[in-house]
């Protein structure tokens, strides 16, 4: 059996330090790692006080952060493995959880031992492939460039991380490169992803806009993926109410992506947060958009599909946040539109049905904080009493009618019948024509109540 290289030596924690090891890995696909024959071993970092080597400024969690932990080595690895792993790699995730980012990243770049395998379970093609970007990798570049732009590179264990992105095992983010005045892990407490279709119809966008527009006046941050569509309507929906949003992207940080978003992406940056797995200056790919869709969805409270078919992207953030145990919803729209039929699944499953941002805020808000009771306007006829209800009921459409006529109609007698109807007359529903009632020919005033209004 393969042994694993014994680690380096490190020096010893201080008494007051944690002995707190990441979650357990979770489920992924592909090969895996062969857990059984290797059981998973923690790796302390190679500083743990960080007193005589603190991090520059640009390599703090925040703007106003002290830069206390993680010590700059293990920073520095994981800006490096960013560029080296895809995001989402449950291989490298484990590895890096087994013996910690600085020595994982020395293994990658040292030479294999012959006959010694650090990477059981592992197939030879991923670690050649992580190998070769081991060596171009220059995580001092990108932090420079990041700190150009006046953002920052997070990692786990810096205090604006998002403890709910532990959740995701072994595929959680290595770190997350961030441009924004705001504190992620803060926004994220009270955060909810609208998602949907890129070519969504007039419907959908107005629904996203109106949503976010709703959920920001409520105090609530929308996070979503700055594409077309869904997405784009969802941001300026927020940013036009003053509120918060954060875009997830699939790219660089520096690299605003789709370029027809290019001025909203940076709108975004000014005012609220835009944020990523991938170091400064890469590019988008397919399967990095699926991927991105499971962040999008570990950081927020729910998710709200819009529109979106039977394949759409946006299906893949609803299903994960199902697995994640988030709350997970859905906007109806025509039976007829195929754009719809993607949501309409969901919603057959496990998804909430939501109209507005009050019923959203119900899911995923606090205890007692639920929307306004939904119910048709009330009419004047409602109000009646039932024995005058009765007596207007038995009136002819047409013509005067007698009051003995109505009487035997409503099974009264006259001068009960003759009581109510004067009841009625004076709240404007019958009129006396000579010796007979008839109804009046002005409808009375109908209800101005709003609809879910009181």
């Amino acid at each position: 059996m393969n042994q694993h290289p014994t680690p380096p030596e490190r020096p010893e924690r201080p008494a007051k330090a944690s002995n707190r090891t990441d979650p357990a890995p979770g489920p992924g696909a592909g090969e895996r790692p062969a857990s059984s024959a290797h059981p998973d071993r923690t790796h302390p970092p190679e500083d743990p006080t960080g007193a005589t080597n603190p991090d520059p400024p640009h390599l703090s969690g925040g703007p106003d952060q002290p830069a206390t932990a993680p010590h700059t080595g293990e920073r520095l690895a994981r800006a490096a493995l960013t560029r080296i792993v895809e995001p989402g790699d449950e291989h490298a995730g484990r590895w890096v959880r087994t013996y910690g980012a600085a020595h994982f990243l020395h293994l990658l770049r040292q030479d294999p031992a012959t006959g010694t395998d650090p990477f059981p379970g592992t197939g030879a093609t991923r670690v050649q492939s992580w190998r070769r970007r081991a060596h171009d990798a220059h995580p001092e570049r990108d932090l420079d460039t990041i700190h150009r732009l006046g953002g920052r590179f997070l990692v786990p264990g810096d205090t604006e991380w998002p403890r709910q992105l532990d959740d995701l095992g072994d595929t959680r983010p290595l770190g997350l490169w961030a441009r924004g005045p705001a504190d992620l892990r803060t926004w994220a407490l009270r955060s909810v992803a609208l998602v949907g279709a890129r070519a969504c119809t007039p419907y959908g966008a107005h629904t996203a806009a109106d949503l976010a527009t709703g959920l920001a006046r409520h105090g609530w941050v929308v996070v979503s993926g700055a594409a077309y569509g869904i997405d784009g309507a969802a941001h300026r929906g927020a940013l036009a109410a003053g509120g918060a949003t954060i875009a997830v992207l699939a790219c660089g940080v520096d690299t605003p992506y789709p370029r027809g978003h290019t001025r909203l992406i940076q709108r975004i940056a000014e005012q609220g947060l835009v944020l990523g797995e991938l170091p400064p200056d890469s590019h988008p790919t397919p399967s990095r958009f699926i991927l991105r869709n499971r962040l999008i969805a570990a950081l927020t409270r729910g998710t709200v599909v819009i529109e979106a078919q039977h394949r759409s992207g946006s299906l893949v953030t609803a299903r994960a946040a199902t697995r994640l145990g988030r709350h997970t919803m859905g906007v109806p729209g025509p039976v007829t539109s195929a754009l719809s039929a993607g949501v309409h699944e969901l919603l057959r499953a496990d998804a909430t049905l939501v109209t507005d941002a009050d019923e959203i805020v119900e899911l995923v808000g606090a205890i007692g904080e639920l929307a306004p009771a939904r119910r048709g306007p009330v009419l004047p006829r409602d109000l009646l009493a039932p024995a005058t209800a009765h007596i207007l009921e038995a009136l002819p459409a047409r013509g005067p009618t007698p009051t003995s006529v109505i009487a035997r109609r409503a099974g009264t007698t006259p001068d009960e019948t003759l009581a109510k109807l004067y009841e009625l007359h004076s709240l404007g529903h019958v009129e006396r024509k000579g010796d007979g009632w008839t109804l009046t020919n002005t409808a009375p005033q109908r209800s101005n109540a709003r609809r879910g209004g009181p």
